[in-house]
């Protein structure tokens, strides 16, 4: 019975210590307006191929019409907010609401004008093709021809 007690006693977790963060979180979230989370920054992966970089960001909850992608001077800046929804009184707020923006410095050379978007299931998606001078030039190699050197 003993070993019994000594299981059950790992099983059960201190909030405090699964999440050691969670007050600083809590604290720096509801910092501002002293109404809660005035913003938030979404999260960014941005890959690259030999024609194009391909940019993800994670924007759950954001209606495609809150967001506003442009270009200006090489620099692409994504704009939008996230909207609580006002549906009772709250008991839990961890989730992150208000204004965001994220910008990245394009490689001089990009067309604005062929950067593509796409918004399917809270992800944006942009696929932005490498300008001419930064696609890496393949160069074949042929047959090997030597010739010797007479001295």
């Amino acid at each position: 019975m003993e070993v019994f007690w000594e299981m059950t006693s790992l099983l059960v977790r201190d909030p405090f210590l699964a999440s050691p963060f969670r007050l600083m979180d809590e604290f720096m979230r509801s910092a501002g307006n002293g109404k809660g989370v005035t913003g938030f920054s979404p999260p960014v992966d941005v890959h690259e191929t030999d024609e194009e970089y391909w940019v993800r960001i994670d924007l759950p909850g954001v209606k495609a019409d809150d967001v506003n992608v442009e270009v200006n001077d090489n620099v692409l800046s994504i704009v939008g907010s996230r909207v609580p929804a006002e549906t009772g009184a709250a008991q839990i707020l961890e989730r992150s609401y208000g204004a965001f923006a994220r910008t990245l410095t394009l490689p001089k050379g990009v067309d604005s004008d062929a950067i593509e978007a796409a918004y399917q299931d809270g992800v944006l998606e942009l696929r932005i093709p490498k300008p001419a001078e930064r696609k890496p030039k393949k160069i074949a190699i042929g047959a090997s021809t030597r010739k010797t050197i007479e001295k």
